[in-house]
Order: structure tokens, then sequence, then C-alpha cells
């Protein structure tokens, strides 16, 4: 999700909010998780009573996303519902750009934030295919220098089990990120400001969200791929999954027609434009860019497992506690009330990607700004508003993020949702939850 969490708790690239998932950590023990997978993604033979989306459904929803908009300040939303025979519901509201007064569109590209970790993660359970690597394989044959490497497993850190400090959560990293937001960051610089803190917990112990875990998995894809992580990804989950405007940007780049994106994790807390910020800080674990028509095709590509075998899927959907009822965090992918997929943010922009198996619906909500509103992430409003309208049984809710009382020390959001972004540090303003 983003899954969403603040960075001094645990954010995820959402700074999660590069993906926001802002869970609680669980002690419920490993050997718990099986038990879950059979009631939080149910089967296809399954149906939900998902209605035809028309005309009246759609003024409902008109009318309960421009609520949201109106009462938490958001500049715009772009949003996709759809299920098999029952139509479709694609729109755009408010702006893009507050300068000019563009309107929002949905052909836009956005950030996406800890989206990318589902492309992260999808890429190395494709090497667990090739038989290149094993999910039980510890990190430190893969990558030296890493606290607890010898008994930190690949599954650990895509299931966000792992122990490892949050490098997003860091005082330094905080510091040099609000002072040059354009600044990049390579992959063991992040490393760096993660490895200097103590382990949390013993691997498998309990779940944290935490965007060190994505950065290491996309190094692992790097070795054993044997090209740059954006290029492997490119060419073995995006091009595959017929995605024809997602980006893996090396740097700020953003292609255009973009949409811009506002923030408060800022320097002084005053509201900005962070359009053009580096989201490098994010690299594996937040740095990708889409729009809706891919993210509407991607719902459903990671949520089935097109790109991976059946066996390899199915360990990704073994969704282990969160310490949330109703939600459950496998292998780079979350569930929330029977969705499932993930949640992305970073400054300036949010996104969640979701499917309903029961109904093969697909959900996807992107929005210009991360911040929160009463503690919840945008994101998460506008899909707890849409789901209230046409799934009520299947609502998507998570609960508010707690935020920091102390302004010179931001803090982000973490999503099952997405993702790797610091996020708001005023306790008055609005934002995003979950990773991130």
């Amino acid at each position: 999700m983003r899954w969403s969490r603040a960075l001094r708790r645990g954010t995820c690239a959402g700074l999660a909010m590069a993906g926001l998932l802002a869970f609680p950590a669980s002690t419920a023990p490993a050997g718990a998780i099986p038990a879950l997978v059979t009631a939080m993604v149910p089967g296809p033979s399954q149906r939900a009573d998902f209605p035809e989306l028309t005309p009246a459904v759609a003024a409902r929803l008109d009318t309960a996303i421009r609520q949201v908009m109106r009462e938490a300040g958001v500049p715009g939303v772009i949003v996709g519902l759809s299920a098999p025979g029952k139509g479709s519901y694609v729109r755009a509201f408010g702006v893009a750009d507050k300068a000019s007064g563009a309107a929002m569109s949905p052909g836009l590209y956005m950030r996406i934030g800890s989206e990318t970790k589902t492309f992260t993660v999808t890429a190395l359970l494709q090497l667990v295919d090739r038989g290149k690597l094993g999910l039980d394989d510890p990190i430190a044959r893969y990558v030296d220098g890493v606290p607890n490497g010898d008994r930190i497993t690949l599954r650990h850190l895509a299931g966000m089990r792992s122990g490892l400090f949050n490098y997003t959560e860091d005082d330094a990293f905080v510091k040099a990120f609000l002072a040059d937001p354009e600044r990049p960051f390579t992959p063991r610089q992040l490393l760096a400001y993660s490895f200097k803190h103590p382990v949390q917990f013993q691997p498998g112990e309990t779940f944290a969200y935490c965007n060190t875990n994505t950065i290491l998995l996309g190094l692992v894809v790097e070795k054993i791929g044997g090209r740059p992580l954006p290029e492997f990804v490119e060419k073995n989950v995006v091009a595959p999954a017929g995605l024809r405007h997602t980006v893996f940007p090396s740097g700020a780049a953003f292609p255009n027609p973009h949409a811009h994106g506002y923030t408060r994790q800022t320097a002084s807390g005053e509201v900005e434009d962070a359009t053009d910020w580096n989201p490098s800080w994010g690299w594996a674990a937040g740095a990708m860019i889409s729009d809706l028509p891919d993210l509407r095709t991607w719902a459903r590509v990671v949520a089935t497992g097109t790109l991976l075998t059946p066996k390899t899927q199915a360990e990704r959907l073994a969704m282990g506690p969160t310490g949330i009822p109703g939600t459950g965090y496998g292998l780079g992918i979350f569930t929330v009330h029977g969705w499932v997929g993930h949640n992305g943010s970073l400054p300036g922009y949010e996104s969640l990607t979701i499917y309903l198996p029961e109904a093969r619906a697909t959900l996807v909500a992107l929005v210009n700004t991360d911040i929160r509103y009463e503690g919840v992430a945008p994101g998460t409003l506008v899909g707890q508003a849409v789901t209230r309208v046409v799934t009520p049984d299947h609502e998507f809710v998570l609960p508010a993020s707690p935020a920091s009382p102390a302004p010179a020390s931001p803090t982000t959001p973490v999503s099952p949702t997405t993702s790797a972004s610091p996020a708001s540090p005023r306790p008055s303003a609005p934002a995003t939850g979950h990773g991130d």
C-alpha cells in the first residue's frame, strides 16, 4: 500500500511513501501465515456482488470522489474502475497544474511510489522461476555488509519481515533529502543510512514495512539478472505485461504529459510543487512512473500471476499478518478486505492499484498530492470512497497514520501502499496513509 506510516515510524518507499501501507508490527508467528491465504485471497469461483456501472452508479461515484477532494483539499484525481460484464468507469477530476489551471486527464503520467515494489519483486520471482535463486537464500549470498545478512532471506525481505532499519527513518537521510530534494542518491548510499542502525527484530518475527528491504532486492535482481534494474524490469516485466507508458527513470526525468504533484514534506513545512524532485532515493522501492491505462492492466497481471508460474504466484499470495484486521502482506503485494495489490506514495503523488479476485474487478486511483487529511492518505480516501459505493462488503479501509509532533523531523507514509517518500511532518497537514 504506500502502506503508509510516518517516516520515523517506518516508511517504505512511500519516503512508503514510495509505497504506502501503514501497518503496525504484528507479533503473530511466521507459522500462522498459510492459514490466512484462503480467507484473504478468494478464489475465482467465488463471486462478489459487483454492480453494473450504470450512469446512476457513475453519478454516485462522481459525488463521492468530489466530496473527498473538497474535504481533503485534493487538487486532482484520476480513477479507473471496471469488471467483466459490468462496464467501465474512467474519470479525471480537478487540476493537474494549480499554476496554469490545466485540467486533470486520464492519460497523464504520474509517479507511483511504492507500487514500484510490485515490479521489483515480480522481477525477483521471475529469477526464482528460472532457477537462478531461491526465496530462502540468505541476502548475504548476494550483498555484502547486511546486518544479520546470514539469517535474513530473500523471502523475509520481500515479505517485510527482515528486521532491518528503514533508511527513510534515519535523521541524516531526512536532513539530506529535505536540504536538496533534487539530489540523486545511489542504492549503496541509501543502505548506509540503514546499516548504521542495529536490527529491529530477528528475521520472521514480525511485519514492519521497510524500504531498505526492496533496495536490497533490487541489487539482487541486478546481480543475478546481469543488467541494471531498470533495464531488467523493462525487458522482463514491463514489456511482457504489455505496458506502454510505464517507466523506471534513472533520475528526475518525467515523461510528458504529466501532472504536477504537491507536498508539504518540505524543509519549511509549506506546500511546494514536487514534480521535478529526484525519486532516486526510492529506487527499487519507489521510483517508477506510469499512467491509468497501464496500471489497470498491471492490477490484473500482478494479482493473478500472469508473469509467474502458479507455484511462485501462490507463494507470493501467502499473506502474512500485519496487525490490522482484514489485511495481509505477501511478497511485495498486500490484501485489504479482499482487494489485492499495492499502493504508493512519495512527495506530491499517491497511487492505488488493486484487484478484487471474486469479481475480477480492477480499481486504480491516482492523486497529485500526498498531503494527509486527518492522518489518512488521499489515495486511501479515494479508494475507500469508491469501494464504499461499489463493494461495501469489501471496503478499502486503512487506519490513519500518526503525524510526527516535531516539525523538524518529517515523517513518511508507507503503503501497501507505497511507498518511498518522506511524509508530512506537520500534524495539521492533510496527508495520505498507506504502502506507499
